[in-house]
């Protein structure tokens, strides 16, 4: 008698004298008064009392055991009708397929051979995820772009489209299994499912194999794939394609390509996040008299006011200027920070006028460091 079906007939709580929310302790005292009067060595004739006695010690002793006892038993008399109930278990009217309680008590175990992970090794199976990289100029990444990218795995075989069966044939219904992909073992009190050992669990068979594939319906080659990448991809994202990984088997989905993005530098422009940056140098006159200056962005100059008295290292915002944005995402903008430029060399005239100017400042910049002069 198999075990799981045992658990759904054998009251070991009943069978050891014990209620159901006994201690491991009770039972166990249980057993060993149990054992020592039906021992067959004390008890000659009690051989099939003793071994009673033992297998329920067995489950009912061990707590990992005892908690899958338990829950079988929980769920055969709720869900399926009960114990010696009209139509249930004991009364000859309930037929059931192990693998739909497999699938309630979550694999508990294992336990119930006919049960989902039996299934899941041989039937169809989703194809693998894929991986690949791709690099793009820094205005792609700003902008986005739909370019291809080369992937080295398995594709559908260009032969068979991915049916595995040679050209002009396709494949067949399963005449065993009849496209189901497993057979019921029908053993009365349960209905055991198996994997159809002709199909494989795919509920097809191929009788003509593809002479590319040998039948798998996928080949290894290297194939582009076209892929949209959005406006202001970052470097190191990575994009998933939907179902342009590896082919499934047994008309099973395929996997996903996922494509990790490199993105280039600008010889003028940074970025941070959705805003780009840019440094712009400008004279101490634009500085300290105020100007209106051009700065370059990616669609083009616009002008800049700079007011009277602009220190080195301000950083002005021009909105509307940055990466562009999405259904989910605002345009960025561009942050362009002018520098103050120190001309390394004078001429004669040129010092002179610095040196008046020098005068005609009397306020000393440090002052408020408690030093001055020079």
């Amino acid at each position: 008698m198999p075990p799981q079906r045992e658990w759904l007939e054998k009251d070991y709580y009943k069978v050891l004298g014990v209620p159901s929310t006994a201690t491991d302790k009770e039972i166990t005292s249980a057993y060993r008064k149990l054992a020592k009067k039906f021992h067959p060595d004390a008890n000659p004739g009690a051989e099939d009392r003793f071994k009673e006695i033992s297998a329920a010690h067995e489950v009912l002793g061990d707590p990992a055991k005892r908690k899958e006892y338990d829950e079988v038993r929980r769920l055969g008399a709720s869900g399926l009708g009960g114990f010696g109930a009209p139509g249930g278990f004991g009364g000859g009217g309930a037929t059931f397929r192990v693998e739909d309680l497999s699938d309630l008590l979550g694999g508990l175990g294992g336990m119930f051979g006919g049960g989902r992970r039996g299934r899941g090794t041989a039937g169809p199976r989703r194809g693998t995820d894929l991986e690949a990289e791709l690099h793009l100029s820094f205005e792609d990444a700003v902008r986005g772009v739909t370019t291809t990218v080369h992937v080295a795995g398995e594709g559908r075989c260009p032969t068979c489209g991915g049916s595995g069966a040679a050209p002009g044939t396709s494949p067949v219904t399963c005449p065993r299994c009849h496209g189901r992909g497993s057979l019921d073992d029908n053993q009365g009190l349960f209905s055991l499912s198996r994997i159809c050992p002709e199909c494989g669990g795919r509920g097809t068979k191929v009788e003509t194999p593809c002479p590319t594939c040998h039948g798998t319906g996928a080949a290894t080659s290297t194939r582009q794939v076209k892929v949209r990448i959005p406006a202001g991809v970052e470097d190191g994202q990575r994009i998933r394609v939907k179902g342009r990984g590896a082919p499934g088997r047994g008309n099973a989905p395929a996997g996903d390509l996922f494509v990790t993005v490199h993105t280039g530098r600008h010889p003028l422009f940074g970025r941070r996040g959705r805003n780009l940056t840019l440094t712009v140098p400008i004279t101490f006159p634009e500085a300290a008299l105020g100007s209106t200056i051009t700065v370059p962005t990616l669609d083009g100059p616009v002008t800049l006011r700079v007011p009277p008295g602009t220190p080195s290292g301000r950083t002005f915002r021009v909105r509307g200027r940055g990466v562009g944005g999405s259904h989910r995402h605002a345009v960025g903008d561009l942050l362009v920070t002018v520098e103050v430029v120190v001309p390394e060399k004078l001429d004669d005239d040129q010092r002179q006028l610095v040196e008046e100017l020098a005068r005609a400042l009397p306020e000393d910049p440090r002052r408020n460091l408690g030093v001055s002069g020079g």
